[in-house]
Order: structure tokens, then C-alpha cells, then sequence
């Protein structure tokens, strides 16, 4: 197909997280994709935190790399310190983070995309899109240039119509030193969407040649490192440079912190009632928790590197919109920062959002066709999120062109399921995030197992290489072989095993069982059954691991895929587009309200929203059989 030089299948608005990988899978799936973003030397831009992962959010970075992404490869290659979080506890939760070479993440990210075949980047602004028969057909510049497009992924993050907070201050931006996108707010408000204002913030930077490390406790990444990437993980030489761990530090703020964060909380604009948008309950701001816990006479803070080549150090727990010199008195009443300068001062930001109940679980809305929505836009935080969220726009984008159906996960498939789920049928009227207790299904949505859940799917759509994925069928042939072995060599009680098993605290062996049965006691590790297994030396860490979680949870595993078999049961039952809900006896004005806006696509969906009770989903399985649906 040829191509005018302002023509595009798709146009990306936005090259933060959401964006680069939305960007990516429309090129790397063979369509022309335009990259529009204020400034391109802010692609891929870590505009809070230099990490990468953390609980659930981990849990994503592993599936958008299973589908074919690119996050996990960014931060292996990019990363300064790796951490497991959560080992004292279940496999399920078990979560990656790393800390990131802040400079490196963005650069190695622009690099990837500038090399991407079939993707053009474009430093513009969008100022509004154009909609002809209620289609996507166009976007139109600042400098008043039409891009043709046929679809639209709108990542702007914090940008839509962006106010930054530093006391009593504020001024326009879509973080700090960028510009905010107004006009394409303005649009989204012309066209009739919903939409409301959010806040998040970020902490100050500090210089760490100012700070006093001697007495601060240290935190010190794995060795070795858990890599994200199943190409980095499962290989025994992985494809990341030679690592040399970044030690993080621990230190607290104290009675006197608490003491000046209250003497100038009436030049906080959360607290002057300057700052209108809704922030995060899980990630509050330091003088928020002062406020809201005065039981607490102390806050951890995490003070972490941004890098190998800058001085500046991030202090994790203390976002702030606090005045500069209350931000600076505040730091320096903490151990180890009583003489620390501020390289950059910590401030709020609000932004505008769309309702996510504006969208279908594919990300497309509901109101234009053709225009896909991506990350914070969506009402969502974190970097994770956007990832995971960009990736399935941009694959549903591609999708949309050729007329074929989306990708859509549902909540037993992967944690990017339960994230979209929760947004288009419950929506969000706060800063979203991931957490584990938010996925049902969570020990069938392992860290682990995100490759055995998805890899097929990214083979499928193009956005997975045939070399990645004979890698992979390998794997897992791998485990199912070594599972086998296990189950059928038998071992008996004797002198070598009995001493093992006492030295492990297990009760020694009284008659003849298979490897399988032994390494379901809580006690034995794989490792420890290796001179009776005869397993192969070439198996990777992450075989190991994922044999080893399958046979010790085999008993709950089992009893989630029956629970996941009844899940689908109703997700299986589709609600026809055209049902007129007003028109069904039996159901409230609230079920009828809710069900016409939102239009469930399934009965499993519709069970989901808030307010729709038992005997609502009964009255619409009455329906369905009536009109031969069931």
C-alpha cells in the first residue's frame, strides 16, 4: 500500500509508556504508525519514580514482555538495582521491581522506537482530531498540519490541560519543564465525553553528595538478578551487560518533620482548597499523611539513585506540594539529610482524565470509532498500567483496520484483564492502580507463568519472533518433561534421602513415593531432590522455579481452574448490542441506568458492576432464552 507523506494507519498521541508501546505493536504488527509527541527528547521519560515493577505492577511488565512488548527488555538493559518483593510469601505474590538508570531508560526507549521499521516520529502538539460519520479521519497540529489517519491512540498522561502545584503557586505544564496540551482537552470536552481531574505528585531530588549515608541503613539489590524478561530469565546467558548493583538506602521522618509540615499546611494547596483533582488513596502526599495519621510518628522514606552518571537521588515516600523552603527544612530535619541541597523541588500536578466507562474492554470508545485510549487518560497511575494498557490499544488498533476482532483478556488470563476490566466496568473516580487483591484469580496469574499464559497469543498477532517463540515452546516442553520425571522416578527410604530430608526439618521417608509426591512437602526444594532427579544441568532458573510452584500448588491451582471454569460459564453468555434495557420488567432505574451506559458485553460483565444485583442478571437470563440467545 502506498502512502502520502501525512498518511498513517495509526497516530499515537503521547510517548510516555502508554504511547511507546502502543507505537511499537502497530509498526512491529506491519502498519504505518505516527509517533506525536511536545518534545522528543522526552520519549519514554520516567517522570516520577527511576523503577520499574513492584507488586501487581510487576505482574504486568512479565505479560506485556510474554506478548511482545518492550518494557521488560528496557528495564533489564537500563536497570541499576533488581529486588523480588513479597518472597516470605505465596508464589502469587510474589513481585519484581528494579531501579532504573533513569537517563538510559529514556534513550535506550527513543533508540528502539527510532529504529522501529514503519514508525515516524513527529515532534508536534495535536490540538483536536477529526471525526467524519462518527469515524477517526484525521488529526490537525498546532502549526495547523493535517495528519490521514484510520485510528488514534491518545497517551497523553498527565498532559490533557496539565496545572503543576508548589505551594500557592501553580503554572500550566504536562509535567515540569513541559508544556500542557490544552486544546485536545478542549476537544475531548466539544465532542460530549466524560471527564474529570486527577492529582498525583512526585518528591524532590536531592543531591547525594549532601546526604550522610554512614548510619542509613542499606538495601542491596539480588544477586543473582531476577531479570523481567522471559529472554533474560529463562536463559542461562542472559542478553543484558555486566551489572554492577546500586545500593538503596532506608531512613524515617520524625516528630520534628511532622511538626514543620504542619506549620505550613496552610500554604499547602491541597489544604488551601487551590487543587481541585483526586488523588491516589494508596500513594499519598508526605503532608497528606501527616494529616490523616497524626498516630504515626514516623514515615520510611527509600532514598534511591536515578543513576550511574547523575548525583541526584529520588527520596521514595515524600511527594510533596509543600513551598520550597518548607520542602527544604522538612528534608533537612531527617537522619542523613540535615545539609542536603534540592536539585529539583517536589510539586502536584492535576490533569484532566476520560471516564473509562467511555470505553469497550478493547480501549476503543464508545462515542468515536477508531479512537483508542491509553494510560493515564484512562484514569489509571503508574508506569506499568500505561504499559500494559498502550500495548493493548495499539494491538486493538491494528485490529480495528483489518476488520478483525480485539484482543480482549479477561480476568482469568492475566492481570492486564483484570486492570481493563475493572476500568470499563466499574470505572474510576480516583488515581487507579494494581493490586494483587484486585485479580481473583491470582495464583493461576503468577509472575512466573506470564509467558505459559500469553506467549501464544503475542506469536499469533506478529508482535512475538519465530526465534522468541521456538525458545519458548522449548520451555515449556521443558517443564511438562520435567514434571514427568518427577512423577514417575520413585525413590526409597534409605540412609542419603532420610539425612536430607532431617536436615530439612522433614520427617524421613517411611515408604517408597515419587519425587512429585516429595516435593510437595513445604520443606524440599527442587534443588534439594537434584542428586535423585537426574535433572538436566542445562535447565534454567526459571524452569526450576516454575516446575517446582506447579507441583507444591497443584492442589490449589486445580481448585482456581474450577472456579475459573465457572467464570466463564457467564462470560461465555454475550449481551446482544441492541437490548432495550427500559424495556425489560423486573429491573430498578439505577440496573437500567447503569446497563445502558455501560452496555456489558457479557453476563459475566454485567454481574461485575457495581449496584446490578443477583435477581437483575437472573432477569436477563430470562431474556436471553426467551430470544433464543441461551
Amino acid at each position: 500500500m502506498s502512502y502520502l507523506d501525512n498518511e498513517y494507519d495509526i497516530l499515537v498521541i503521547g510517548g510516555g509508556h502508554a504511547g511507546c508501546e502502543a507505537a511499537l505493536a502497530g509498526a512491529r504488527m506491519g502498519c504505518r504508525v505516527a509517533l506525536a509527541i511536545i518534545n522528543v527528547d522526552t520519549i519514554g521519560a520516567m517522570s516520577c519514580n527511576p523503577a520499574v515493577g513492584g507488586l501487581a505492577k510487576g505482574h504486568l511488565v512479565k505479560e506485556i514482555d510474554a506478548l511482545g512488548g518492550e518494557m521488560a527488555k528496557n528495564i533489564d538493559a537500563t536497570a541499576i538495582q533488581f529486588r523480588r518483593l513479597n518472597t516470605s510469601k505465596g508464589p502469587a505474590v510474589w513481585s519484581s521491581r528494579a531501579q532504573a538508570d533513569r537517563v538510559r531508560y529514556r534513550l535506550r526507549m527513543k533508540s528502539v522506537l527510532e529504529q522501529q521499521d514503519g514508525l515516524d516520529i513527529k515532534q508536534a502538539v495535536i490540538d483536536s482530531l477529526v471525526v467524519e460519520n462518527g469515524r477517526i479521519t484525521g488529526a490537525v497540529t498546532s502549526l495547523d498540519e493535517t495528519l490521514l489517519v484510520r485510528t488514534v491512540v491518545i497517551a497523553t498522561g498527565t498532559f490533557l490541560n496539565g496545572l503543576v502545584h508548589i505551594g500557592l503557586k501553580n503554572f500550566p505544564a504536562g509535567r515540569m519543564g513541559d508544556p500542557p496540551s490544552t486544546k485536545l482537552s478542549q476537544w475531548f470536552k466539544q465532542v460530549g465525553f466524560s471527564m474529570g481531574r486527577m492529582k498525583t505528585g512526585t518528591p524532590p531530588r536531592l543531591d547525594s553528595r549532601t546526604i550522610d549515608f554512614t548510619d542509613l541503613e542499606a538495601q542491596h539489590g539480588d544477586d543473582p538478578p531476577n531479570f523481567f524478561s522471559f529472554s533474560n530469565a529463562d536463559s542461562l546467558s542472559p542478553k543484558t551487560p555486566e551489572l554492577d548493583q546500586f545500593p538503596c538506602y532506608v531512613t524515617y521522618t520524625n516528630t520534628g518533620t511532622h511538626e514543620i509540615i504542619r506549620g505550613s499546611i496552610d500554604r499547602s494547596p491541597m489544604y488551601a482548597g487551590i487543587i481541585e483533582g483526586i488523588g491516589a488513596r494508596y500513594c499519598p502526599s508526605i503532608e497528606d499523611k501527616v494529616m490523616r495519621f497524626p498516630e504515626k510518628d514516623r514515615h520510611q522514606i527509600f532514598l534511591e539513585p536515578e543513576g550511574t552518571d547523575t548525583v541526584e537521588v529520588y527520596p521514595n515516600g515524600v511527594p510533596t506540594s509543600l513551598p520550597l523552603d518548607t520542602q527544604i527544612a522538612m528534608l533537612r530535619s531527617i537522619k542523613g539529610l540535615e545539609q542536603v541541597q534540592v536539585i529539583r523541588p517536589g510539586y502536584a500536578i492535576e490533569y484532566d482524565y476520560v471516564d473509562p466507562l467511555e470505553l469497550h474492554p478493547s480501549l476503543q470508545t464508545k462515542r468515536v470509532q477508531g479512537l483508542f485510549l491509553a494510560g493515564q487518560i484512562n484514569g489509571t497511575s503508574g508506569y506499568e498500567e500505561a504499559g500494559a494498557q498502550g500495548l493493548i490499544a495499539g494491538i486493538n488498533a491494528v485490529q480495528y483496520i483489518r476488520g478483525e476482532d480485539p484482543l480482549i483478556l479477561d480476568r482469568s488470563q492475566a492481570y492486564t484483564g483484570v486492570l481493563i476490566d475493572d476500568l470499563t466496568t466499574l470505572g474510576t473516580k480516583e488515581p487507579y492502580r494494581l493490586f494483587t487483591s484486585r485479580a481473583e484469580y491470582r495464583l493461576l496469574l503468577r509472575e512466573d507463568n506470564a509467558d505459559l499464559r500469553l506467549r501464544d497469543i503475542g506469536f499469533k498477532l506478529g508482535l512475538v519472533d519465530a526465534e522468541t517463540y521456538e525458545t519458548f515452546k522449548a520451555k515449556r516442553d521443558a517443564i511438562e518433561k520435567t514434571r514427568e520425571k518427577l512423577e514417575k522416578t520413585t525413590i526409597r527410604p534409605g540412609p542419603e534421602i532420610n539425612s536430607i530430608l532431617e536436615g530439612l526439618g522433614s520427617v524421613a521417608l517411611r515408604q517408597a513415593c515419587s519425587l512429585k509426591d516429595l516435593l510437595r512437602r513445604p520443606e524440599v526444594s527442587l534443588e534439594d531432590l537434584a542428586p535423585f532427579a537426574g535433572l538436566d544441568k542445562e535447565l534454567s532458573l526459571g524452569i526450576k522455579r516454575e516446575v517446582q510452584v506447579q507441583i507444591k500448588y497443584q492442589g490449589y491451582i486445580d481448585r482456581q481452574g474450577e472456579q475459573v471454569a465457572r467464570f466463564r460459564k457467564l462470560e461465555s453468555v454475550a449481551l446482544p448490542d441492541n437490548i432495550a434495557y427500559d424495556t425489560l420488567s423486573g429491573l430498578s432505574a439505577e440496573v437500567i441506568e447503569k446497563l445502558t451506559r455501560i452496555q456489558p458485553r457479557s453476563l459475566g460483565q454485567a454481574s461485575r458492576i457495581s449496584g446490578i444485583t443477583p435477581a437483575a442478571i437472573s432477569v436477563l437470563q430470562v431474556h436471553l432464552r426467551k430470544q433464543g440467545y441461551i
